[in-house]
């Protein structure tokens, strides 16, 4: 039986930090046990499962982070789990002017589970890149995909693998040159996890099994480097095929989002 409790004390212990190597431009500030992160394309906020504060003090708080980015002139995201404490953060951040994104599932897997040789169909093969010019790529993939302009993913992706390239393994899959899907593992120096995200993939290539493959060929590269653990934040698409492979939910996660006044 699978110890949902011990792998979400593990994720809270070892997850809920300050990453190691930040890019070039990022900088790590903390305000008591809350970690603020300044200079991407939005600031982001993170608590420990207990914010360690209530009631005045708590929004007192909660004001501090957005005022501190309203000054910026950027939009901030407090990244929220399931279970946080005290159970009206939420509220207070609503309150303060904090909007809901989606919510997502927090899922973990054993590493040593999920590696397997991927399979891919035919006219498709997975690469592991580390050119700027294969991260454009994905960011023109991924403005496809949404709809959006996500050049801003290049930009965070070449900076990671700039800052530290031993921490991401970026993978893209290929069909006549043309990137159709891509993911990147980044592996939490001192920890026993390293996390999965991207996965999205062109329309025309889903159903196929190119996100199974790439679960399956970055849990290889993961379990290579001794990762015991591996964990998705995962879209209500994506949520299924993970359980599917082994993935157990140990809570949500929702992202609230202040933004400053539109002109």
């Amino acid at each position: 039986m699978t110890d949902i409790d011990g792998l979400l004390a593990a994720y809270d212990e070892q997850m809920r930090g300050a990453p190691p190597n930040p890019p070039a431009g990022v900088t790590y500030e903390w305000d008591g046990s809350l970690l603020r992160i300044v200079g991407q394309f939005r600031g982001f906020v993170s608590c420990p499962r207990d914010a360690g504060v209530s009631g005045a003090e708590l929004d007192r708080l909660i004001a501090r982070q957005r005022d501190y980015f309203a000054a910026r002139g950027e939009a901030v995201e407090w990244k929220t789990r399931g279970h946080d404490r005290p159970t009206d953060l939420t509220d207070r951040l609503r309150a303060a002017g904090f909007v809901a994104e989606e919510q997502e599932s927090v899922l973990i897997g054993r590493a040593d589970e999920m590696a397997a040789e991927p399979l891919l169909p035919d006219g498709v093969a997975l690469r592991q890149v580390t050119a700027d010019a294969d991260m454009r790529r994905i960011a023109a993939m991924e403005s496809s995909v949404w709809g959006q302009d996500w050049s801003r993913l290049g930009d965070d992706l070449i900076a990671r693998v700039s800052a530290a390239p031993e921490e991401i393994a970026v993978m893209v899959a290929e069909a006549d040159g043309e990137v159709v899907s891509a993911a990147w593992l980044v592996f939490r120096a001192g920890t026993e996890f390293a996390g999965l995200w991207g996965g999205s993939t062109l329309s025309a290539w889903r159903g196929r099994g190119i996100y199974r493959a790439l679960v399956a060929a970055r849990a290889s590269l993961a379990s290579a480097r001794g990762v015991r653990f591996l964990q998705v934040d995962a879209s209500d698409d994506s949520a299924p095929v993970l359980r599917r492979l082994g993935f157990c939910s140990v809570t949500t996660t929702t992202p609230y989002v202040w933004s400053p006044p539109g002109p």
